[in-house]
């Protein structure tokens, strides 16, 4: 039995679990997160995607439940633990860790998010739930129709919280808070913070512990990080080119549209490579088959959009590629947070496009160092892409800039021609 877990305060039968699913020692983030939750005080975490954050707050709020079983209410519709989680995929992640290491308990967990059946979820629910991850929209549903009570609440978990945020959650988060119980313990865990953020996050906390395993906004060291100028449109042939020269079998994309995604995977078909794209006009249904056949190996590219891969936990991925600069900086960070997880290696490419350089710029700032560029043999970018304009303010002096460029080249070419 692991002497460190034991030495952040967890209970034999936890210990247990942990030594039957193979955890050796535990990760920096539940080195510094686990002690203080145990205590009961409230947490505000920053680390990594793939640095064991679910189990960081997930086996403190099972050690409080085993040793308060008047905390359960296995046979109301009070809920005693909520984890709120951004999407589906992370809802359904978070689910199957925490029923892992609750699997030697009778501790009921439950998930609830949305593209399923409601009428499923409020069975699951009736039959009790001492934690529910969900979903913020979902959740409104469940409370509004009165599936499940909030003022009971003792355990409140905001996993992912800054994507969250991001994605126009806070007013559903409001209005969830307001139901809650205000005598509660609260945990907010993020992969990257701003001051935004943290203002918001000590408005919910009371006195939290601060734990930043790693610098703020930063990558993991285990992976490997390089950009490749092209033309836009050649990107396509140029992700075909690295899977099938490179012998990638497990490859997930990022696309900035759910249209660029279905497309990606259409063309990659095309050439040869199995692909699936996964964003949120697909059901869920079929966003779980796409990541069943891309974790069993039945297809080798995985394209996503940012709201349709957080959350996604593959094991061993090697190759992240970014088809498309992100628009937010941070966003960044958590794509090629999918690979290089639990000190493994990753490689992660972007391929960029002329009109996509000032986007690399702000990550460049934001990570506060110069990412490798190389200019691969056969696809070299031209000295002046043709791309559509961007009406944007932010970027109207750019394509200025371009046209005064294009028209001084052809002055210049008129001059050849008449000498």
């Amino acid at each position: 039995m692991s002497t460190e877990f034991a030495a952040l305060g967890l209970c034999t039968p936890l210990l247990s679990t942990i030594e039957s699913l193979g955890f050796k020692q535990p990760t920096e983030v539940q080195k510094q997160a686990v002690p203080p939750l145990l205590e009961g005080k409230d947490v505000l975490a920053g680390a990594q995607t793939g640095t064991g954050k679910t189990a960081a707050f997930g086996l403190p709020i099972l050690q409080h439940l085993l040793q308060s079983p008047s905390k359960r209410n296995p046979q109301s519709n009070d809920v005693t633990a909520l984890v709120l989680v951004p999407t589906r995929e992370l809802a359904q992640q978070v689910f199957d860790n925490i029923s892992l290491y609750a699997q030697q308990t009778e501790v009921k967990v439950v998930t609830a998010y949305g593209g399923t059946s409601m009428n499923v979820q409020v069975r699951n629910l009736h039959q009790g739930c001492d934690i529910l991850i969900a979903t913020p929209g979902r959740l409104l549903d469940h409370l509004f129709c009165k599936n499940i009570r909030l003022a009971k609440t003792q355990y409140l978990v905001l996993d992912e919280a800054d994507r969250m945020l991001d994605m126009g959650f806070m007013p559903d988060i409001q209005r969830i808070l307001k139901q809650c119980n205000p005598q509660r313990q609260t945990m907010f865990f993020s992969a990257t913070f701003d001051k935004r953020i943290k203002a918001i996050a000590y408005k919910m906390l009371n006195e939290p512990v601060e734990v930043q395993v790693t610098p703020s906004n930063s990558t993991a060291d285990t992976v490997e990080q390089i950009v490749y100028p092209v033309d836009k449109k050649r990107k396509a042939e140029l992700l075909a080119y690295l899977i099938g020269s490179r012998n990638w079998q497990q490859v997930l994309v990022f696309t900035k549209t759910k249209q660029g995604s279905d497309a990606l995977a259409k063309e990659l078909k095309l050439d040869g490579i199995k692909a699936a794209s996964i964003n949120g006009d697909k059901s869920q249904g079929a966003r779980q088959k796409a990541l069943d056949d891309f974790k069993a190996g039945r297809i080798r590219a995985l394209i996503a959009t940012d709201v349709a891969a957080r959350g996604l936990d593959i094991q061993q991925l090697e190759q992240v590629v970014n088809f498309d600069m992100p628009y937010k900086a941070e966003d960044y960070v958590h794509r090629i947070g999918r690979t290089g997880r639990a000190g493994q290696q990753g490689f992660a490419a972007s391929l960029m496009s002329r009109d996509e350089e000032y986007l690399l710029e702000a990550i460049e700032r934001l990570l506060d160092a110069k990412l490798p560029q190389e200019w691969l043999q056969g696809f070299e970018p031209s000295l002046i892409e043709d791309i559509e304009p961007d009406k944007s303010p932010r970027r109207r002096g750019r394509n200025a800039d371009k046209r005064k460029i294009k028209a001084k080249l052809k002055i210049h070419a008129g001059r050849g021609k008449k000498n």
